[in-house]
């Protein structure tokens, strides 16, 4: 997804626009379908990693031991960073469809609506991280306030900065420090002392404990691991170039959107090989715990990202070349759509699963043990969704999200809650 096809995708004239609104539903059904697949694949993350509880199994036979081993590998080279820039790129885009949606029906300050909406995600927040230290919606919420200013930005402008902040500059910042200072030290590991604190809580507390450990120690440990592990800078840039895919129709079947992700992953392809070279082979020349630390963020996040982009654009033109979809691509559909009801759900269901206050599973379960896990939350999550969403419009916090978010504020008019999701 590079800054050169988004320079030269065609931009369409408001009223071809307005007429690709009409096709929202197919165009919402494969950024949905990809929505789901992501969340589907943090899902299993969240289980190998036994919801941040890391440590040894106490026992497996060893013929499971090399099984475990091999699916833990080929997990996390598949998935591990893909999936939530995956995540981030669709909540950009999201942003796009409801700012334009909101305009088309004449609401002009929907930038105080969505700094309202992102305030009501702030509060989601604080309820799933006190179960879950791996919070992200809190850093979403933050990091979403960018858009507001970015709609009116050029596409210019939007690229530069996107571009910028994709490349670590923090980091960057730390390692040419580093390299005119070699007695500078900083091992990017503040967030270390509240990660301990918050895994002792998920061993050995029970709810009471871990709920009240999660208010700070969890928070803590979950937001500046975040900031330091290059999330703060990825965030806000998947998030503005989610907003000019939609800005530029490119989740909409065209020949133009077709020739922007063929040149995508054209050029994603072409760039993996060399970044898996920079990513994981340089690091062993690297004798400064301090470079190393900081290049260990900056480099392996543009992997991740063009792997995210081959991902992406392989999924996005197979759906295009099916004139919507294979029927593999559909399972994740209605999961896709009560993502926010599904994310912070299965966080609540794995922790039971793993934490002392629940099951303690923790040291019981390899990999093998932890993806049957994780298939049998996502399949109850599945069942669910379905059933909820057979008699409703969307799912139960993604209503009440809504309703909060379209309540009469700002001086605007009451008609305005029935504004789209």
């Amino acid at each position: 997804m590079t800054a050169m096809s988004l320079t030269t995708a065609p931009t369409l004239s408001p009223e071809s626009a307005k007429s690709n609104l009409t096709k929202s539903p197919q165009r919402l059904e494969v950024v949905d379908a990809l929505r789901g697949f992501a969340l589907i694949a943090i899902v299993l993350l969240h289980n190998l990693e036994h919801y941040n509880l890391f440590g040894s199994v106490t026992w497996r036979p060893e013929w499971l031991v090399a099984v475990d081993s091999w699916l833990n590998d080929a997990i996390f080279f598949l998935m591990a960073g893909k999936a939530y820039a995956t995540f981030s790129l669709l909540f950009g885009f999201s942003f796009f469809i409801q700012m334009r949606n909101a305009r088309m029906r004449g609401h002009d300050r929907f930038g105080r609506r969505f700094a309202w909406r992102m305030l009501l995600l702030a509060g989601f927040s604080q309820f799933h991280a006190l179960f879950y230290n791996g919070d992200i919606l809190l850093l979403y919420a933050v990091c979403g306030l960018i858009l507001i200013p970015a709609s009116r930005w050029s596409d210019r402008t939007v690229i530069i900065i996107a571009t910028i902040l994709m490349l670590q500059p923090q980091a960057w910042a730390q390692i040419i420090y580093a390299s005119l200072n070699p007695d500078y030290v900083n091992l990017n590991d503040g967030f270390l002392k509240y990660a301990i604190a918050a895994d002792e809580a998920g061993r050995t507390a029970n709810i009471w404990q871990m709920l009240a450990n999660n208010i700070w120690n969890g928070q803590l440990y979950s937001n500046f691991w975040q900031v330091e592990a290059g999330r703060i800078c990825q965030t806000p840039a998947l998030f503005l170039i989610g907003m000019l895919l939609g800005r530029r129709e490119m989740f909409v079947d065209s020949a133009g959107s077709r020739r922007f992700w063929r040149k995508a992953l054209t050029a994603s392809l072409c760039a993996i090989i060399p970044l898996y070279i920079l990513a994981f082979n340089v690091p062993a020349s690297i004798t400064s715990p301090t470079i190393l630390a900081h290049y260990s963020i900056a480099v392996p996040m543009v992997y991740n990202f063009a792997f995210m982009t081959i991902l992406v654009s392989a999924f996005v033109l197979l759906w295009f070349r099916h004139r919507g979809g294979m029927g593999w691509q559909h399972i994740p559909v209605l999961y896709g759509r009560m993502s926010l009801t599904n994310y912070i759900g299965q966080s609540i269901i794995g922790v039971f699963v793993y934490y002392h206050f629940g099951l303690g599973l923790y040291n019981l379960c390899g990999s093998s043990l932890s993806l049957a896990i994780g298939l049998a939350i996502l399949a109850l999550q599945l069942a669910f969704s379905r059933q909820w969403l057979a008699t409703h419009r969307q799912g139960p916090l993604e209503a009440l999200w809504k309703r909060l978010t379209w309540m009469p504020r700002f001086g605007e008019k009451k008609f305005q809650q029935r504004a789209p999701q």
